[in-house]
């Protein structure tokens, strides 16, 4: 059976590639472990897994003992940094609650989206890039998603925010690609009657966003450039 191993950020740069089909035998045994191992066989020197890498099976995160079948893709997810995207000048009927994006953010669409006559608190939380980290002058940064899992998270995250507080609408973006130092990596806006469960809320999405979802923040800075997570001292902060 044929089995389908995806790398991102660091760990898709280490091994010259974005994924790699193995071939395992179809014998019942096979397990996510045993496909990696078949794919760190077809790079040089094997996979070098920095950190602490999540397993990603359909999109699902798995243990590595977990059993495989025939076309399942797997995901090694690398320490993630980063959140979710949406663009600007979209109508107001056609507003996603999540959306990832290469194009420039703006936080009023978001903040517009989850302000109702039933909520008295409103909390709009702007990620911006600075021109400093960990004792470097950064350039710019550059961040990476996998998707469609990446949306699929966020919602998930979503969805616990909303089993612990009691809040409205929650709007999400995020951008790909690059970003220049002074502009907007992220919006977040939350709706809620009070403001306690809306700052509360919008605290927990964006440590959980850095936990579970997988979007990657490379860091450009003057002398060299670094995932973020990776490397001791790079603080996601």
């Amino acid at each position: 059976m044929q089995i389908t191993v995806r790398l991102f950020a660091g760990l898709r740069e280490r091994a010259k590639t974005d994924s790699i089909d193995v071939e395992l035998a179809d014998g019942g045994n096979a397990t996510v472990k045993s496909a990696i191992d078949a794919a760190s066989a077809h790079v040089e020197g094997g996979l070098e897994m920095r950190g602490h890498i999540m397993i990603a099976l359909n999109r699902e995160y798995v243990d590595a003992d977990h059993s495989v079948k025939d076309g399942d893709e797997i995901a090694l997810i690398p320490p993630v940094s980063g959140g979710a995207p949406m663009q600007t000048g979209l109508p107001e009927d056609s507003f996603q609650n999540v959306l990832i994006t290469a194009d420039p953010l703006d936080p009023e669409p978001l903040t517009r989206h989850v302000t109702t006559n039933e909520d008295g608190a409103v909390v709009t939380f702007l990620g911006v890039t600075r021109d400093h980290n960990a004792g470097r002058r950064v350039e710019y940064l550059e961040y990476e998603a996998y998707r469609p899992m990446a949306d699929e998270q966020i919602n998930a995250v979503i969805d616990e925010m909303k089993s612990k507080w009691e809040i409205g609408r929650v709007a999400v973006a995020h951008r790909t690609g690059r970003v220049d130092i002074g502009e907007t990596s992220m919006v977040l806006a939350v709706g809620a009657a009070h403001r306690k469960p809306a700052f509360e809320a919008a605290l927990y999405f964006i440590d959980r966003l850095k936990e579970v979802v997988p979007i990657w923040k490379k860091e450009h800075f003057e002398g060299g450039e670094v995932w973020i997570g990776e490397t001791p001292g790079g603080n996601p902060e």
